[in-house]
């Protein structure tokens, strides 16, 4: 539902404006949609409800998760380009431009992160009960998506899983997806951070 609301305000936004700047602003509203609702959800759900929904989720499961990933990485892209045309514009409309490529950028990595949270959930919900695909602290044997979101936040913030065990080799695989595009994120944020800042003090 989000992405689509998103994709029909791109459409609608009248020609003139930006190829690059309509698609940043359908991507906003679909990604930060979703983390609304993807937030509600989390609050809401109890260990029960999370198994049940990963257990729901169907083959094209594995399809979504790259499809999201490929276009959280390509929001960057449209950004750079977006960034491009910042030297045409001055005062407080380029600091409104900067903002708003920051506010894409933080919630491309935040999406990132949320559809890896329900990934790991996936996965850990179809491993066996005597051999789950991870393994929590004091033996958590229901983890609900707090559990799993801190974990996927370890990731992309540390690269690393901390008092989290990878047991499976599907686990495994996916724990290194999610580390190579967090790895890609990270320097994309240090190296437009040092590209704006020095815009605005030049």
């Amino acid at each position: 539902m989000a992405f689509m609301i998103g994709t029909l305000v791109a459409a609608a936004l009248p020609p003139p404006l930006r190829m690059t700047f309509r698609i940043l602003v359908g991507w906003n509203i679909a990604a930060w949609g979703y983390l609304v609702m993807i937030a509600w959800l989390m609050a809401t759900s109890s260990p029960e409800k999370v198994e049940d929904i990963a257990q729901r989720e169907d083959a094209s499961a594995l399809g979504v998760l790259f499809i999201m990933s490929l276009a959280s990485a390509l929001s960057v892209v449209v950004i750079i380009l977006e960034l491009a045309t910042v030297k045409q514009v001055t005062g407080a409309l380029r600091l409104g431009h900067f903002l708003f490529t920051g506010l894409t950028v933080v919630g491309s990595w935040l999406l990132v992160i949320a559809i890896y949270t329900f990934h790991y959930a996936l996965l850990y919900y179809r491993s066996p009960p005597g051999k789950r695909a991870l393994r929590f602290p004091e033996e958590e044997p229901d983890p609900n998506y707090w559990d799993f979101m801190y974990f996927a936040l370890t990731i992309a913030v540390a690269a690393q899983t901390s008092d989290v065990s990878v047991a499976t080799r599907s686990m495994r695989k996916a724990v290194m997806a999610q580390s190579m595009l967090s790895f890609f994120f990270n320097v994309v944020i240090i190296g437009l951070t040092i590209n704006v800042s020095a815009s605005l003090l030049g």
